[in-house]
């Protein structure tokens, strides 16, 4: 299991995985990018917040840690 902290937000990188960063990000969820927005857009993952800017989209930790534990 990841850690993730108790509070707090996760970008979209943090959650699917970056292979190519330095060093690689290993993904909590892993599914594609296409997958994780069509997920978004039924309801099966949690909504994007975006009140930290208008470039940045982030999900809440807690509603990551939620869609973790109904699996």
């Amino acid at each position: 299991m990841h850690y993730l902290p108790e509070t707090g937000y996760l970008r979209l990188r943090q959650i699917i995985g970056d292979p190519h960063a330095n060093p690689p990000i290993p993904p909590i969820i892993p599914v594609s990018k296409s997958t994780w927005w069509a997920g978004v857009r039924s309801g099966r993952y949690p909504k994007s917040i975006k009140t930290l800017g208008a470039r940045i989209t982030v999900w809440r930790v807690e509603d990551i840690r939620k869609l973790l534990q109904q699996s």
